[in-house]
């Protein structure tokens, strides 16, 4: 028996929604499997533990988290706490502190959704992002100067260090090598930021030359990227990015899906000195949470994704595969997908259809 112990962080929204869909799936897997078994602790962690005590998580909770084996979260962030205070107060720590520094996320047209692209069906659009996770634009580097002054000066500066960015380029490279086509697009900007882009280039450059060459690899300007992810998105198989560029170009591959909150994400350490953590892209969605109208399916997927990691690849592709059964049969959809179910009730149709394909 395989017992993994996973961290709870439901945070805020609509995030204990999902979390306790993507609970019920994990534990409905482990059931029907029969060889893994899960054991939760739950953390009540978020926008409302701030208001409460002034801060997003205790001190030291770095050092409780790091007790489990994988951690689960739902969303952060809601209405009067400042999104970078909530993000710096709790998502950004755990990523930055267990060396995070691999955002996994998925892209692809699932059966039975009908994508916003025109003429794109399920099959035709299907590769995975990797977002630099721990550096970059989002760098806690910066600060003012003559605050509330006509003369104030704000600077917030990027880091790359050779570390970082060869570790995050190295691990989309592998991933590519195993890919059926050996396809990697870097995404860059070195025509306009003209210090850490061409530094990026050089790197991807140099690691596809000497560790990897059978892979195809070619860089590509992000805003030219962007609008490539819309005109020609089966040409992908790995899209390595930065923290800033992989955290847009990502939001955009969820709606190329057909829905953000479809859209699942994996916060990996490779090295598996720490826990990894699995959440769905979207955020907190205040405007309907409570309702339990919340779509699972970001949440579920991030779970397989999880599975995928534990070593049971085979669990993770009968989640995902049931979710696609259920998308396809096209009874049971959330109002975001046209349809007008609760969060319980897809989750029910998943956990029945995960059911039929494990027994």
């Amino acid at each position: 028996m395989q017992n993994v112990s996973v961290a709870i962080i439901p945070g805020d929204g609509i995030g204990n929604e999902t979390v306790r869909a993507g609970r019920r799936v994990l534990d409905a897997a482990a059931e029907l499997d029969g060889g893994i078994k899960f054991e939760y602790t739950e953390f009540e962690w978020g926008c409302a533990y701030y208001l409460r005590h002034g801060e997003m998580a205790p001190k030291g909770f770095l050092n409780t988290l790091a007790n489990f084996d994988t951690i689960l979260l739902g969303a952060v962030g809601y209405p009067g706490v400042p999104d970078h205070v909530s993000l710096w107060g709790l998502l950004l720590p755990i990523r930055r502190g267990f060396e995070q520094y691999v955002n996994l996320r998925p892209v692809r047209i699932l059966r039975g959704v009908v994508s916003p692209l025109r003429g794109r069906n399920p099959g035709d659009v299907n590769f995975v992002c990797i977002r630099e996770n721990t550096e970059g634009e989002y760098s806690n580097m910066g600060g003012r100067l003559h605050a509330g002054l006509p003369h104030e000066v704000v600077v917030q500066n990027t880091v790359f260090t050779r570390v970082g960015t060869e570790r995050i380029i190295r691990y989309a490279y592998q991933l590519a090598a195993n890919a059926p086509r050996k396809r990697l697009c870097g995404a860059t900007k070195s025509n306009g930021i003209n210090y850490t882009m061409p530094y990026w280039d050089e790197i991807f450059n140099e690691i596809g030359e000497r560790e990897f060459p059978e892979v195809n690899r070619w860089l590509c300007h992000i805003d030219a990227l962007a609008a490539n992810f819309v005109l020609k998105p089966d040409e992908f198989d790995v899209v390595v990015a930065s923290n800033l560029f992989g955290d847009i170009l990502t939001d955009l591959g969820g709606a190329i899906m057909g829905s953000i909150g479809m859209a699942a994400s994996a916060n990996i350490n490779p090295e598996r000195r720490y826990p990894s953590m699995f959440e769905p892209v979207h955020g907190s969605a205040p405007d309907i949470a409570g309702r339990g109208i919340a779509n699972p399916v970001g949440q579920i997927w991030s779970v397989s994704l999880m599975l995928e990691h534990l070593g049971r690849a085979d669990l993770g592709k009968a989640v995902l595969d049931a979710v696609e059964d259920v998308l396809e049969e096209g009874r049971v959809r959330t109002p975001d997908l046209g349809g007008r179910n609760t969060t319980d009730e897809m989750t029910d149709a998943v956990i029945a259809r995960l059911a039929q394909r494990l027994r």
